[in-house]
């Protein structure tokens, strides 16, 4: 098994501890209720929603892709850290294993943050994965990431 890792960081204008409870903490809730396009809904299999947890992510009909497992590996509450891995589901693909993401928020000096998120591709044997396909994938999340930003600018005493 290969592993491909992208680095990506998205700079914004919310405060860090409000973006992890929205982004992170309360994700399974809010992005379906903004973006029901992209995700459709998250049902958790096994768990509490701590470590270990088990979700089923049901992609939306603008997704080409139906649905995946999604294994929560690490949350920080403290030190706005989250990891998780995509397990099962055909936005594997043939090529893909897993894939493991470890977003950290950081807070800037002007009392905004930074999502610093680290993707992990962990092909199957000697596959490769084309550019374009993380591309692509990275601009559905940023894509993610910009629309519950703008959520939370358009609701200021959202997760407060």
């Amino acid at each position: 098994m290969g592993a491909i890792t992208y680095d990506m960081e998205i700079t914004s204008s919310i405060p860090a501890g409000k973006l992890f409870k929205s982004f992170i903490l309360d994700a399974d809730n809010l992005i379906p209720k903004i973006l029901p396009q992209a995700i459709k809904s998250v049902e958790i299999l096994e768990g509490d929603g701590g470590v270990g947890t088990i979700k089923v992510i049901t992609f939306g009909e603008g997704s080409q892709f139906k649905s995946v497992k999604h294994r929560v590996d690490n949350i920080d509450k403290e030190n706005l850290t989250y990891s998780y891995s995509i397990i099962e589901g055909d936005a594997l693909t043939d090529v893909l294993e897993s894939i493991t993401y470890h977003v950290k928020i950081v807070p800037t000096a002007d009392g905004g943050s930074i999502c610093k998120n680290r993707s992990i591709y962990n092909t199957k044997g000697d596959a490769e994965i084309s550019k374009e396909k993380i591309k692509e994938g990275k601009e559905k999340a940023m894509g993610i990431f910009k629309a519950v930003e703008a959520y939370l600018q358009a609701n200021p005493d959202a997760y407060n």
